[in-house]
């Protein structure tokens, strides 16, 4: 019943390097690694003569070649410009658990990454007297810890929460209080219905167990609560996002006009001829060449205000953000006998090139 209510009541309201062209060795490491073997096996052309690869072989890679064209691997993204959204709190100043919700349709601007999600809650100051029994009573700590989870409601009227950030905060100290909730905005990017709210979920614990453990988390309280006048110090979400009109990538390169230093980031098509290379001989059946890509050109950087407010940011580049999988058929001996199979190489073709920064992390994928 209770995940039915409050369900209602809420509508109520690998590459070597980043993006680099995929080299013969790479190729061949990953076919020895998916292959479990030490070294290219020496075939000669009288072991795969009038060797036929059965129809079920052949359609098992024709499946996982089509696959390659829709199964994309993400990498990182990285995102930068300033957004504020005001939020309240839903659940009662009594609840164990106090209920965040901002609405976000039309928050995200289109065409754009976000780089950072910051909640910000205002912590009130304890009064004196509370704060002297509290220092009488437990003198070692005092200290609460605070958790932010975001709380997902599934079609079905259940609920999933995912740990997003949790730290200490001092009953001692007043003010502004900020959490990174850059992972919760990525999740509810990656939810069906993105036009309901975000929820964040805020929870207050002892931090300490045990019959001795203090009680400073009584004491913590966020502005919002019922405590104070409305829009004096109520919860704040703050978007940082990045225009990728200016600062994305472009596509794919021209391939008309040459790569300079000025070329902006962009997907350049190579082809790896496996006919012409020695290890591959008799070896690989299908392909018999490689069509991949690799991310070149330049990134433009942000002003130097923002890159200061992410000093653990290095510089944006220009990297591989989608990769897939490639298929191919190759020749295998057992018992003296020498059969086709099919086998897959992870991260061969690129994809997507994006402009992204060395550290930004890399989203999580939604569970069930």
């Amino acid at each position: 019943m209770r995940s039915l209510w409050l369900c209602w009541a809420l509508w109520a309201l690998p590459l070597a390097g980043p993006g680099a062209a995929v080299t013969e060795e790479q190729v061949l490491g990953s076919l020895l690694q998916q292959l479990r073997l030490s070294q290219a096996p020496a075939l000669d052309r009288a072991d795969v003569e009038g060797l036929a690869v059965p129809a079920h072989v052949r359609a098992q890679y024709v499946a996982l070649l089509q696959r390659s064209h829709g199964d994309r691997t993400r990498g990182k993204r990285f995102s930068q410009n300033f957004r504020e959204i005001g939020g309240r709190f839903l659940a009662s100043e009594t609840s164990k658990h106090l209920l965040l919700v901002f609405g976000m349709e039309q928050r995200l601007p289109p065409n754009s990454e976000l780089v950072q999600a910051v909640l910000r809650l205002f912590q009130e100051p304890v009064p004196p007297a509370a704060l002297r029994r509290l220092e009488r009573l437990s003198p070692r700590s005092a200290r609460a810890r605070v958790n932010i989870e975001w709380l997902r409601v599934r079609d079905d009227g259940s609920n999933r929460t995912s740990l997003i950030d949790s730290r200490l905060v001092s009953v001692h100290e007043s003010g502004w209080q900020a959490f990174d909730v850059t992972e919760a905005v990525n999740f509810w990017q990656q939810l069906s219905r993105p036009r309901q709210p975000l929820l964040l979920q805020v929870s207050l614990q002892r931090e300490h167990l045990g019959p001795g453990a203090s009680g400073a988390h009584r004491l913590v309280r966020f502005a919002g609560q019922g405590t104070r006048g409305a829009g004096q110090g109520e919860p704040q979400l703050e978007l940082h996002t990045l225009d990728l009109k200016d600062y994305g990538a472009q596509g794919n390169c021209d391939p008309e006009a040459p790569v300079t230093e000025g070329t902006r980031c962009c997907r350049r098509q190579m082809y790896l001829d496996l006919q012409g290379l020695k290890w591959a001989e008799n070896w690989v059946l299908e392909p018999p060449g490689l069509l991949l890509y690799e991310c070149v050109g330049s990134c433009l950087q942000p002003p130097g205000p923002l890159t200061s407010r992410w000093p653990f940011l290095g510089p944006r580049q220009c990297i591989a953000s989608e990769t897939a999988s490639l298929p191919m058929i190759v020749s295998i001996q057992e018992g003296g006998r020498t059969r086709p199979q099919v086998v897959s190489l992870p991260n061969m073709r690129v994809q997507k090139c994006s402009c992204a920064s060395d550290g930004a992390p890399v989203p999580r994928e939604l569970g069930p």
